[in-house]
């Protein structure tokens, strides 16, 4: 019988992730690797088994039991349609693509194939969030008032081996950029919380990075039942920050996704620390991705992170984007594309 095969598109440092993933969790598989650019690979060059010089070529010779698309993000609809056109179940790394409007034209393209398709966030996958999930269904904060989130990072320390300049964070034709580089943020917000109606954005270049898209952004999201939530990103923190506060009725929850922690201030009591461990090991949330896609690939379970749930973050960033352009709040849900 022939050794299953799987395919990604991209020879980049998450596609080079994905593929060292890929034999750890299926190791008598066979890995091939496609540059999204179309350059021909050597073969090695990127840790696959074999590699191909298109995805024509690619699909002409193999059926994959599911695809990871880990191209650029104005790349990533083009290369989706091909592969569900093919039967190719795949995995879509964040953000599902570069533009709110272009994905509307082309989404109806791809939502017959939706329960077999997943959008890269894998956040999610992280225990410290499964763990805010829980804590926040169970509702131990009672009413929810307000969420802030904090995430920075300079974006040069990202990969020093590397001139930042050239990779796709800081490059507005490959989709870079603080709102679509950070936008986990923005999946696990909604995720927690809900969709918001509403948003204020400030958006800023510092010219400190030599780069042309936006390194900083400020936004104030809002509902009608009350809940507002404020989200800073940035490229610019030397010190590496993520957390997420969560203030309710009673008392507050502090999330550091950096530190993989949960804590909850009551009133009356010390801070009590409710899961930490700092020792996971990042890559575990790749692997339990792809572990989880393979049972959605094969129909047992739907998507963690749905097409449409990719589609939110983009019309998020839409409505971010234009409220920073129009200097006043936006409606988020009658954003027209």
């Amino acid at each position: 019988m022939k050794n299953p095969c799987y395919l990604v598109i991209g020879s980049g440092s998450i596609a080079r992730r994905h593929i060292g993933n890929l034999k750890v969790v299926f190791p008598n598989a066979e890995i091939a690797c496609i540059a999204a650019s179309g350059r021909a690979l050597l073969p090695g060059e990127c840790g696959a088994d074999r590699v191909f010089k298109s995805l024509d070529e690619a699909l002409a010779t193999w059926k994959p039991v599911f695809a990871i698309v880990a191209s650029p993000s104005p790349w990533h609809l083009a290369q989706v349609r091909q592969l569900v056109a093919a039967g190719v179940p795949s995995i879509i790394e964040k953000p599902l693509a570069n533009d709110f409007r272009l994905a509307v034209e082309q989404i109806d393209v791809l939502r017959p194939y939706a329960d077999r398709l997943e959008v890269g966030y894998n956040l999610r996958y992280l225990p410290s969030a499964q763990e805010m999930k829980r804590l926040l269904d169970a509702g131990v904060l009672g009413r929810i008032h307000s969420v802030l989130i904090d995430v920075g990072q300079y974006l040069p320390d990202w990969r020093p081996q590397s001139d930042y300049r050239l990779n796709v964070s800081a490059r507005r034709e490959l989709g870079g950029g603080v709102l679509l580089e950070l936008s986990h943020e923005l999946d696990y917000l909604t995720w927690l919380f809900g969709r918001f109606e509403q948003v204020y954005c400030v958006t800023g270049e510092s010219g400190n990075l030599d780069i042309d898209v936006e390194d900083r952004v400020d936004a104030i999201l809002s509902r009608d039942d009350g809940l507002t939530a404020v989200v800073h990103m940035d490229f610019l923190q030397r010190v590496v920050n993520r957390t997420c506060k969560v203030i309710g009725e009673n008392g507050t929850l502090r999330w550091n996704i950096a530190t993989n922690s949960v804590s909850l201030l009551a009133p009356g009591k010390q801070e009590a620390v409710l899961f930490a461990d700092e020792a996971y090991d990042r890559n575990a949330m790749y692997i339990s991705e792809l572990e989880r896609f393979a049972l959605v690939a094969s129909g047992t379970l739907p998507p963690l992170v749905s097409l449409e749930d990719g589609l939110y973050v983009l019309r998020l960033v839409d409505a971010m984007k234009a409220s920073a352009r129009e200097r006043k709040a936006v409606s988020i849900e009658t954003l027209q594309p």
